[in-house]
């Protein structure tokens, strides 16, 4: 098996990866997870992250299983963003 190179970033203001966590790395990315939104700030949005729609017990819920979009460095500032300037329009039903 091929190991892959992870893109190390020092912990910072805008990133923070927990390697500590037994849970760590909870997504497969080629790059430090950023820990400082472990639980997605985004659920309940719209969001630019790679997510599907799924159903339990009859009511759509949010599956993220395969997005790292919050977790990638480089989305930090666009994530603030969309938590600033978020509207009541771009909320998905839950």
């Amino acid at each position: 098996m091929e190991d892959k190179k992870i893109k190390r970033v020092e912990n910072s203001t805008v990133f923070f990866a927990n390697r500590d966590c037994r849970f760590y790395p909870c997504h497969e990315c080629e790059e430090d997870i950023n820990c400082l939104f472990c639980y997605c700030p985004l659920y309940n949005m719209d969001c630019p992250g790679d997510y599907t729609m799924t159903s339990s017990g009859g009511r759509p819920v949010k599956n993220c299983s395969s997005c790292t979009y919050p977790h990638l460095a480089c989305n930090y500032a666009n994530v603030i963003k969309l938590l600033k300037n978020g509207s009541v329009s771009d909320q998905i039903d839950t």
